[in-house]
């Protein structure tokens, strides 16, 4: 894998432990259904969706929803940092181990051809794979930490998969939220 694909940014905000505490609260979570190569199932987690224009992935829809102040003053903390622009946020909170989210690239339509994703993540590490698309055995893993952000520059959806898979080792709770820029089509 090139590196320069991905930043790793540790200790990004002061207040991380205050900040999972408000979205714990705040965030409208939801456990929703997914298509996978036509049957239905539940995903592996509770997710809710932020931001300016309704967001649609395997085979479901999510309807434009306002920022909450804790997550729009987030946006504008990762925008800062990665010279990038936002609108809207897909929030993921992982009870425990057996949560997950199966091998995929972020290649949407609405995400545009070369798509900036910053993954935060806050509160229980995890573990995040990755693979290239052409080698769908060969892996690397990266550690994500609380109150780590994850860049994934312009071409690593193009050349690469990610997940987070499930583990048998005792996790609490974390919240990923991976903002991300739609185009309207």
């Amino acid at each position: 894998m090139n590196k320069s694909d991905l930043k790793l940014i540790d200790d990004f905000l002061p207040e991380s432990k205050a900040v999972f505490e408000t979205l714990l609260k705040e965030v409208a979570w939801e456990e929703r259904e997914i298509k996978i190569f036509g049957k239905t199932y539940n995903q592996p987690r509770l997710i809710a969706w932020q931001g300016d224009l309704s967001y649609k992935y395997s085979g479901g829809t999510w309807p434009a929803s306002p920022f909450s102040k804790t997550v729009r003053l987030l946006k504008n903390a990762v925008e800062m940092e990665t010279g990038a622009t936002y609108n809207g946020v897909l929030l993921n909170l992982y009870r425990n181990g057996n949560d997950s989210m199966g091998w995929h690239s972020d290649n949407e339509k609405e995400l545009g051809v070369d798509p900036i994703v910053a993954s935060l993540s806050l509160g229980e590490d995890r573990v995040f794979k990755i693979r290239p698309n052409s080698e769908k055995g060969n892996s690397t893993s990266l550690i994500l930490h609380n109150n780590s952000l994850l860049v994934m520059k312009a071409s690593f959806q193009n050349l690469y998969e990610h997940s987070i898979p499930k583990t048998r080792k005792p996790k609490g709770i974390r919240i990923n939220l991976t903002f991300r820029k739609l185009f309207e089509h």
